[in-house]
């Protein structure tokens, strides 16, 4: 490899399958590791908040005005939305032609209730349902807090940017100590992600040890239309649209593999987000976009999250033996629009908002959620994936659609790749 980053790539991969044997061959010591993968998820969720505020302050104050603030804002919200509807209708299509629930034969009555209950209260107790917590802080310092939320984070770092470009040159000196402070995060941050193997390693230990490989086997049907759809969304989808803006998707993902492989195992885009931006800038997409539209699509642009809310609701339903009138498939649709906004990309909020978004069909009962229960953890590695390379996708399209895409530059990075 060429550089410690490129040797990062394997010591990741070597991470996730020691972690991944000692899960299957030991689950006892599978289980018991699960503190290496959870101390890493806090050390990189302890940099988001600052990473985040710095960033997209400094991508206010280089845009300059705030109607360019506007204007990208504006452009990346009808993108998110344009996308991430069109993945909810890819996840409605394949579930209607494919019905991997069909057959399963579920009888309501033995459906395990408080399993659901007790996952929901375990996730919400993590902190991992953005769209439960309030917007607005109670205080300024709370959106910095451990129960603070990155859409907090968002707005405090907003009105900051804005306050700063209203003081104009009496606000240079606060222009440059929070880029140098952005810097010093940066750099920690880096230091963090050298420990990535350890911690993915611990949290694919944790997930194989706890649930096993028999925990796939019954719904092996649904994981595979999952991924498979995943899989489609990002190459046909995802690559359609890279390649209209210039580039190839393909090359994209090498260009990423080591935040992908630290996805992966931990199950968590957050992990990839900082590491993520700083590639985004050296492909040539401009500071103030990428400041921009990645820390707002992590929670208007998840495109894995809502693929995974349709297909999974329409398999309880299929499972059940509950035919969904087209009403209420459309309903499930508008829906899953609105909860999954606020979804954060950590492992646990997409299953909180499938219930919160199965809970509008009443024929289907919530507690139909146990089935897949299992499987969720697996499923969530999906989900993290497809938003983490949806955020990135966006950015650089939103940069080209706003003017400021190093084209020659993008080209040459992927081509070195």
């Amino acid at each position: 490899m060429k550089s410690g980053a490129g040797r990062l790539y394997l010591w990741v991969v070597l991470g996730i399958v020691i972690g991944g044997t000692i899960g299957v061959m030991d689950p006892k010591t599978g289980v018991a590791l699960k503190p290496l993968g959870d101390a890493f998820i806090s050390l990189v969720k302890m940099m988001i908040s600052p990473v985040i505020f710095c960033t997209v302050v400094l991508g206010i104050a280089g845009a300059g005005d705030m109607k360019k603030v506007g204007r990208v804002g504006g452009k990346a919200l009808l993108y998110f939305e344009a996308v991430s509807t069109l993945a909810l209708l890819i996840g409605l299509m394949v579930m209607n032609t494919l019905q991997p629930g069909k057959g399963f034969n579920a009888d309501p009555a033995q459906l395990d209730a408080k399993a659901v209950a007790d996952y929901a209260k375990q996730a919400t107790e993590q902190n991992t349902v953005g769209f439960l917590m309030h917007i607005i802080p109670k205080t300024l310092v709370d959106a910095f807090t451990a129960n603070g939320d990155l859409l907090q984070v968002l707005l405090v770092a907003v009105l900051f940017g804005y306050a700063l470009v209203r003081l104009g040159e009496r606000g240079t000196i606060l222009h440059k100590f929070i880029e140098e402070a952005s810097h010093i995060f940066f750099g920690m941050m880096n230091a963090i992600m050298k420990v990535a193997p350890i911690g993915a390693g611990g949290a694919m230990a944790f997930t194989l040890g706890k649930f096993g490989i028999k925990a796939l086997l019954p719904l092996a049907k649904l994981m595979g239309t999952f991924y498979l759809t995943c899989g489609l969304f990002v190459l046909v989808v995802l690559g359609s649209i890279a390649a209209l803006t210039g580039f190839s998707i393909l090359r994209f993902l090498v260009y990423i593999k080591d935040e992908l492989l630290t996805v992966l195992g931990t199950s968590s885009s957050e992990t990839g987000l900082v590491p993520l931006m700083a590639k985004l800038e050296r492909l040539g997409c401009s500071k103030s976009v990428v400041g921009l539209v990645v820390p707002s699509g992590y929670s208007f642009n998840l495109d894995g999250t809502n693929i995974y809310m349709t297909m999974a609701a329409l398999f309880v339903a299929q499972a059940l033996n509950v035919d969904l009138s087209l009403q209420e498939e459309l309903t499930l649709l508008a829906v899953a629009m609105l909860t999954s906004k606020g979804a954060s990309g950590v492992t646990g909020a997409g299953f909180i908002t499938l219930a919160a978004t199965l809970a509008v069909v009443p024929s289907v009962p919530v507690a139909g959620l146990a089935l897949i229960l299992g499987i969720d953890r697996f499923m969530s590695e999906a989900r993290a994936i497809t938003n983490f390379i949806g955020n990135g996708v966006a950015a650089i399209v939103v940069s080209r659609w706003e003017g400021e895409l190093d084209r020659e530059r993008l080209k040459s990075e992927l081509g070195s790749s």
